[in-house]
């Protein structure tokens, strides 16, 4: 159960690269606008607040790393931050689109159930 939970995590931590390269990198190109169903006028103003909310995503996948890294002992730090993507997943789903639950909040309560039970 613990490689199983490890493997989540490690998926999650992909996720959140993922999410760190669409919103820093390809926000105003053609993948990052028909992501994020935006007009390029919408990503043009917005890719600046899109950049941040990407390096807070590579904070979340960084930390999910370092929780990976520190083996038996980083149980801890991975319940912390699939929490925090957890609670990020939940808001985002209520203030901006519902797809985000199913994309980011239920792998993280995925990892934090598996975490429990390993």
């Amino acid at each position: 159960m613990s490689l199983a939970a490890d493997i989540v995590v490690a998926l999650v931590a992909l996720l959140h690269v993922y999410f760190l390269i669409l919103e820093m990198f390809l926000w105003d190109k053609p993948l990052g606008m028909k992501t994020f169903r935006l007009t390029p006028e919408r990503a043009r103003d917005t890719k600046v607040l899109a950049a941040n909310q990407g390096l807070y995503n590579g904070f979340l996948a960084a930390g999910l790393v370092w929780g990976l890294w520190q083996g038996a002992f980083g149980f801890q730090i991975k319940l912390f931050f699939l929490a925090c993507v957890l609670a990020a997943g939940v808001f985002g789903a209520a203030t901006v689109n519902r797809r985000i639950l199913f994309v980011q909040a239920l792998p993280a309560a995925l990892g934090i159930a598996l975490l429990w039970l390993a």
